[in-house]
């Protein structure tokens, strides 16, 4: 098991008509399964810088930060090591929602109605719960 600590930024993206931007994740761990778009935080990168870069190149949206929604820091929430991750809610404010990325199958948004028939990756879930759209 790998024993450092690793940081991710997730931008749960929020469409004008109340609908939630998901990918599908094509690598391990949870293959197949929704998630936030995210990722880890490259040396000397801002936090708020990564959840915009890791938005546009995983669902081609460009994104502007509406709020911090919280921090997420279980152990067992990835099974590759211990993560810690930041959510911001995000508003699309350009581009437009791509087929696929290099980590995803696909990308796509859903309504809350939707989301109740998906399976998610992470505690992925919960977070959309916890932030009252689910």
């Amino acid at each position: 098991m790998n024993t450092k600590t690793r940081l991710a930024i997730d931008a749960l993206i929020v469409t004008q008509d109340k609908k939630v931007v998901l990918v599908r994740r094509r690598f391990f761990p949870f293959i197949g399964s929704y998630a936030i778009p995210g990722g880890f935080i490259e040396f000397g990168e801002a936090v708020e810088k990564t959840c915009v870069r890791e938005a546009f190149e995983e669902t081609g949206l460009k994104v502007k930060i509406v709020k911090l929604l919280g921090v997420y820091s279980k152990m067992g929430r990835d099974p590759r090591g211990h993560t810690v991750s930041i959510i911001y809610l995000c508003k699309p404010v350009g581009g437009s929602i791509i087929e696929s990325s290099d980590e995803t199958y696909d990308v796509k948004a859903f309504s809350r109605s939707e989301l109740r028939k998906l399976k998610f990756a992470f505690d992925h879930k919960k977070i959309l719960k916890d932030a009252g759209l689910l």
